[in-house]
């Protein structure tokens, strides 16, 4: 029914669950789904599928998985990781910002909602 699109980075500290949860706020926080409700199985939020593609660049075996799960408020979320996304400099290394390096993190996120 409904596929959005989100990016999310992590300019500084390479994490890239925080890249991730803020591709999933950015593919979610544009829209709305007002008459979601009447599609639904006994009009339940809860009823709906909401599958989450997520396109991790590197280090993916850190990504929390449940941490990016919570951005979506209802429905059965299924989170799938992929490679991809990007890695790229952000010119300058934070230590005060837990920088190992100067790279930063892009994830791409699909947010798919259905029933």
């Amino acid at each position: 029914m409904f596929v959005e699109i989100g990016m999310g980075i992590d300019l500084h500290g390479q994490n890239v669950t925080k890249a991730a949860v803020r591709a999933v706020q950015n593919a979610i926080h544009h829209n709305s789904m007002p008459g979601i409700r009447s599609v639904l199985p006994d009009g339940d939020l809860n009823n709906m599928k909401v599958n989450v593609r997520l396109a991790i660049p590197a280090d993916m075996e850190s990504l929390d998985v449940e941490t990016v799960r919570r951005e979506l408020p209802y429905g059965q979320v299924t989170v799938e990781v992929v490679p991809g996304g990007m890695v790229t400099t952000s010119g300058i290394v934070l230590p005060d910002k837990e920088d190992r390096n100067d790279l930063a993190y892009v994830v791409i996120a699909s947010v798919e909602v259905g029933y």
